[in-house]
């Protein structure tokens, strides 16, 4: 931080503690939205229940988990880097903000690819049946949200390398940050509902 301005250094002690409007403008977003995911599931487990054991998901709809598990731990890792990105800037360090956004920004899209790899082998569409509407609507709705947050990964790390962070100027990643590990998040969730609960039913 020997960088900074006596100015900034009054702000940072000034800052430490509290949050900008927009981080919990953000939050509140995710709730928001957290809130939708969740009737999207509420959804799935009504519907599950109706059914008669062993009858969901129908005949070749139980979701494998031969690429959903390794990509979860892709999801998982992304937002390690991210945190580690955000963890970094806040003691001045921006190479390595650089490194872990680019690092989150490549394990996402990563993600995003074996999720559309998952969906082209799948044996139903979303015109199936039920299981398949919830299943592309849930996968899909959180495929939405995840090419946001690549998005604003890609601005933040492009940011990043103009040198526009340092220990006092970083809203922008903690806000993104925060984003980012609400994707990751709520995949977890659909990861239990849709890859983990037909194993244990």
């Amino acid at each position: 931080m020997t960088d900074l301005s006596l100015e900034e250094r009054q702000l940072l002690v000034g800052s430490m503690g509290q949050r900008s409007t927009g981080w919990w403008a953000v939050l509140f977003i995710i709730l928001t939205e957290a809130a939708i995911f969740a009737f999207l599931q509420f959804s799935y487990y009504y519907i599950a229940v109706q059914q008669t054991l062993g009858t969901w998901p129908p005949p070749g709809g139980k979701a494998e988990l031969t690429l959903s598990l390794p990509n979860t731990i892709i999801l998982l890792l992304s937002s390690v880097a991210a945190w580690w990105g955000e963890h970094s800037i806040k003691r001045g360090n921006r190479l390595m903000l650089s490194v872990g956004l680019a690092v989150a920004l490549v394990l996402g899209c990563v993600f995003a690819v074996i999720q559309g790899f998952e969906w082209s082998n799948k044996h139903f569409t979303y015109a199936t049946h039920t299981y398949g509407s919830l299943y592309y609507v849930i996968t899909g709705f959180h495929m939405a949200h995840l090419i946001v947050g690549l998005v604003a990964l890609a601005a933040m790390l492009v940011w990043s390398l103009l040198g526009y962070f340092n220990a006092v100027r970083h809203t922008a990643i903690s806000t993104g940050a925060l984003y980012w590990h609400f994707v990751d998040a709520v995949w977890l969730t659909i990861f239990f509902t849709l890859y983990i609960m037909p194993y244990l039913r």
